[in-house]
């Protein structure tokens, strides 16, 4: 069965080396997922050097973004959420730095409905601390409504189609 390792930017390489030779001794492509969650500007300083211990020790591993869970705050009112315009920068910040390493960016993870809920802020949406309230309806964490989830599968299209060579959309 494939297993998924959260990390922080708290998880050094030799950890990282660790938690992988424990989890997948004989090194399975697609056994192990490296699940990513650090905001933006921490995962372009301590990604690097993960991804870096892990070709060098040639282990096959699946990255993977999850940049809501780094991103979460409390409003003055007390709502719980998450700022798009930090989401968007962190998987940008993903992208970057796989590109940067010649590595393979291999997914994400969001936390999102197709309803239109005012639970994270920014986006095209225009959500803002003001207006969470009207339809902040989530039982747990925020999700992205409809329209932020569908601006960030635009960026990571148009992100996948520059890898691949494709012309801009």
């Amino acid at each position: 069965n494939p297993l998924g390792v959260k990390i922080s930017d708290k998880c050094t390489p030799d950890e990282l080396l660790s938690t992988i030779n424990t989890m997948n001794p004989q090194n399975i492509p697609g056994k192990i997922s490296i699940i990513v969650r650090m905001g933006a500007e921490k995962l372009r300083k301590n990604l690097p050097e993960l991804i870096r211990a892990v070709q060098r020790e040639g282990k096959a591993v699946v990255w993977i973004s999850d940049p809501v869970h780094g991103n979460t705050r409390v409003t003055k009112s007390g709502y719980k959420t998450r700022d798009f315009d930090n989401v968007r920068a962190e998987l940008t910040a993903f992208f970057d730095v796989h590109d940067e390493m010649g590595s393979h960016p291999g997914g994400m993870h969001l936390e999102m409905t197709g309803e239109d809920v005012t639970e994270c802020t920014g986006g095209v949406s225009g959500v803002d601390d003001d207006t969470l309230k009207d339809r902040y309806i989530t039982a747990c964490d925020p999700r992205l409504n409809g329209s932020q989830a569908l601006e960030l599968a635009f960026l990571v299209a148009e992100r996948m189609r520059e890898r691949t060579g494709l012309p801009p959309i």
